[in-house]
């Protein structure tokens, strides 16, 4: 199979601070670009600056209130906190609204047939900001954007696969009652947000591990829990959470997956996608703190998708 595949990004990602220090930062960005360049992978894609998102866009998955209040907050000097983890200072508001507006590009992209995988390489992340706060790094929800610019745009079932080491708390809380979206959840438990689950929401498909858990348990949890659920749900679309912090590298938490489990669940989207969605996939970057696990669980988890089709890994 022949892709054809984009890389969407924005400079004011890498010009988001947060404190000195922060696992979240600039040279998270700084490393997938090196990545790029070193693999040859860069030249697979097309290379794209992002647009920032419109309100009418952020509206769609966050309240007013919280919308406007991020629009106001562009700090010149110094910091503005938002919540114990998460902070703005003078660029972050364009980071967050590029962020969230790659998304938006990348959906247009593949409904009009320019693309068929894109990977969004954006910060802040956005997989934790609920309909009404922002937390845990992220400001927006860039991949809660997405899924609502693909429904606006006349999609009627789009899956969310959120594979970070934490859980998608606030993609969660925008879709757990649209019967349009289904979240698919695996995590790290417990670990921070400390999510403890929506019985009143059955489009979300959560699997939980304990810390320590290694590959073999991440991929049981993958065929077991989500594989059966997105067969019978068929997507049209699949939006990816795609956090690289379960990676036995990170600094923040216990799971111990390695490069060859993200080039495994690559193989399993692109099943997926091949036989649903017309192999349209959105990848988000969300987290990944160390930065040698981060560039080559990335390299590992892109590849199948610009150089093969769906075949598998072991």
């Amino acid at each position: 199979m022949t892709s054809k595949a984009s890389w969407i990004t924005h400079p004011s990602c890498v010009l988001h601070q947060m404190d000195a220090g922060h696992p979240e930062s600039p040279a998270r960005l700084l490393a997938l670009q090196a990545m790029l360049v070193r693999s040859g992978l860069g030249a697979s894609f097309a290379q794209i600056d992002a647009p920032a998102a419109s309100r009418e866009a952020l509206l769609r998955v966050h309240d007013a209130d919280h919308v406007d209040r991020i629009l106001s907050s562009r700090p010149g000097s110094g910091r503005l906190w938002l919540d114990p983890d998460t902070s703005m200072s003078e660029h972050s508001l364009d980071a967050a609204l590029h962020a969230a507006g790659a998304g938006v590009l990348g959906v247009e992209r593949l409904l009009n047939g320019e693309a068929d995988f894109v990977f969004c390489a954006v910060r802040p992340p956005g997989h934790h900001a609920e309909r009404d706060r922002p937390m845990g790094f992220c400001i927006l929800n860039n991949i809660a954007v997405a899924a609502a610019e693909a429904l606006a745009r006349g999609l009627l079932r789009v899956a969310v696969l959120d594979f970070d080491v934490h859980h998608g708390n606030g993609t969660a809380d925008i879709f757990a009652r649209d019967p349009r979206v289904r979240v698919f959840n695996t995590y790290q438990d417990p670990l921070y947000p400390y999510w403890e689950g929506r019985a009143d929401a059955p489009s979300l498909i959560d699997m939980p591990l304990p810390s320590g858990s290694d590959g073999a348990a991440y991929r049981a949890a993958v065929v077991e829990g989500w594989l059966p659920a997105l067969a019978a749900f068929a997507p049209q679309l699949l939006l990816v959470s795609a956090g690289f912090d379960a990676h036995v590298r990170d600094p923040l938490a216990g799971l111990r997956l390695v490069d060859g489990d993200y080039a495994w669940t690559a193989q399993r989207i692109l099943e997926i996608a091949s036989r649903y969605c017309e192999g349209r996939v959105i990848a988000m970057l969300e987290g990944g703190y160390d930065l040698q696990g981060l560039s080559g669980g990335v390299e590992a988890f892109v590849r199948p998708f610009v150089e093969s089709g769906p075949e598998r890994v072991d």
